[in-house]
This record gives structure tokens, C-alpha cells and sequence, in this order.
């Protein structure tokens, strides 16, 4: 959602939504501003098959962006829409508890999720409010993971028995065919 109008009118939908009785959560990442952040700090992003290289440091932003930044933003934008949402992110309550990638020794700490307990969203999503949701997770002994949005989203989307997965990409999402981006899941 890099346009400010999309955003916009994607949240309002939301909110919408969410007063006509349909419950959603939405999770996200934001690559983009990751980038930004790291640019900032003269940290050079690094990426392997697609995954972000993560070190120390590049945890850290990922941290303060997706689960400060990015997070409180949208949080905001539903409030003054009219809607009421909570900020979450994989930590949360046990929400997301990550694992080291299988590739740990050159992603750093990209992790991927081991188990997903959604009974923080029941009570949430009961209310009527909408759970955001940073792709940030954590292992068992509290070592934070930068989890990808899409596999977090599916994991999460089937643990809650979702009746909709919805996603919004600047990037071939789900494909039937990985080799041909052309080849979108239905």
C-alpha cells in the first residue's frame, strides 16, 4: 500500500466491514520502509532467494518498524475511520512462536512459524475490533524473528479456519506455478 489513497481506502473498507458484522485481521510487512530505515542507518539491505538477510541490527529496525511504526500507523488510520483495532504483533500473548529458518546460517535471524495460538484474536475479534498484526515473532526462549507476511498469513489464515485469505502485494503472491509468476493461486 504505498499509495496514501489505497491505504486509505483500503482501511476505510475495513472499517466497513468490520460494522456489517464480518471479522478480519489484518496482517502486514512493509519491505519498503525496512529498506528506508536501514538506508537511514547505513545498513545495506541484503536479500537471499527472496528473504531478507537479517542481523542484529536489521532486527532491530525490522522491530521498530513493523511493530512501532507501521503497526501504530495503521492502528490510528482504522481509529479515525471509525473503527476500533488493536496493535499486535507475533510476540504478542505467544500469537506467533517462530523458529530459525532452515537457512539460519545466511538469513540471521529469519525464522519461520512453528505454531500459531489465536486465542488473544478470539477475544479481540469478538469485541469487533480489528487485530493488526506485524510479521515479527519470537522462539521459545524469547529470540525475535523476522517472519515473512505471506507464509505468517497462511499459517495464521488456517489455524483460525479463515472462510477469505486476502492479499495485498506489490509482488507475485501465492502462485500455482513458482517458475511462472504469471500462474497467480486462486
Amino acid at each position: 500500500m504505498k499509495s496514501a489513497a489505497l491505504q486509505c481506502n483500503v482501511l476505510s473498507d475495513l472499517v466497513l466491514f468490520s460494522c456489517v458484522g464480518l471479522r478480519h485481521v489484518l496482517v502486514h510487512g512493509s519491505g519498503p520502509e525496512i529498506n528506508a530505515w536501514l538506508l537511514r542507518t547505513s545498513h545495506e539491505s541484503k536479500f537471499h532467494n527472496g528473504l531478507r538477510v537479517t542481523d542484529a541490527h536489521t532486527m532491530e529496525v525490522v522491530e521498530m518498524v513493523l511493530d512501532g511504526k507501521i503497526n501504530k500507523s495503521l492502528v490510528d488510520e482504522i481509529n479515525i475511520f471509525g473503527g476500533t483495532s488493536v496493535e499486535l504483533c507475533g510476540k504478542d500473548s505467544r500469537l506467533l512462536t517462530a523458529r530459525p529458518s532452515s537457512e539460519s546460517a545466511v538469513l540471521g535471524f529469519v525464522g519461520e512459524v512453528a505454531r500459531v495460538d489465536p486465542s488473544v484474536l478470539h477475544s479481540i475479534l469478538a469485541d469487533g475490533h480489528i487485530p493488526v498484526i506485524a510479521s515479527v515473532a519470537a522462539d521459545e526462549a524469547g529470540q525475535g524473528y523476522n517472519v515473512n507476511t505471506d507464509t505468517t498469513v497462511g499459517k495464521l489464515a488456517v489455524t483460525v479456519g479463515a472462510e477469505k485469505l486476502i492479499l495485498l502485494k506489490d509482488v507475485a503472491g501465492i502462485l500455482e506455478d513458482q517458475n511462472d509468476p504469471r500462474r497467480r493461486a486462486r
